[in-house]
């Protein structure tokens, strides 16, 4: 289970929204062994595509030094899709390499009337585990 702040949620839908037609990606760190999202890093799709995501190399590398230094792990890696539902695409299950994270996904696709839909999910050897959210208020 994902829990998880409104806060962190409205700025992952906002990010999406913002890069919206191409993907958005960024991770949420937070404490080593915590399972505690706290640090929104939105990042730049390197492939600036509408069906694919992609970390640009040196600013992955840097991120994810500056998650070491403060002895942080990346909690949630996140992505949008812009015309398809919340699922892990067949690429997103091959490149899925941090078996610790929740994997979160938001579809900014036009659906009438409803919410957008983000939905989170454990990706480990090739296996998708979809996974409740709990979003807290704090």
């Amino acid at each position: 289970m994902l829990t998880i702040s409104r806060e962190l949620v409205d700025k992952i839908i906002a990010h999406a929204r913002a890069d919206h037609p191409d993907e958005a990606c960024g991770v949420i760190a937070g404490p080593l062994g915590s399972d505690s999202p706290e640090r929104f890093i939105p990042m730049e799709n390197a492939e600036r595509s509408p069906t694919f995501y992609r970390f640009d190399s040196l600013e992955q590398l840097r991120v994810w030094r500056e998650m070491d230094d403060r002895d942080e792990e990346p909690v949630i890696i996140y992505h949008s899709h812009t015309a398809t539902e919340a699922y892990p695409s067949r690429t997103d299950i091959a490149y899925a390499a941090e078996p610790g994270a929740h994997y979160v996904l938001v579809s900014t696709r036009e659906k009438l009337g409803e919410e957008v839909e983000l939905r989170s999910y454990r990706i480990l050897d090739g296996v998708v585990s979809e996974e409740k959210v709990t979003i807290t208020s704090g």
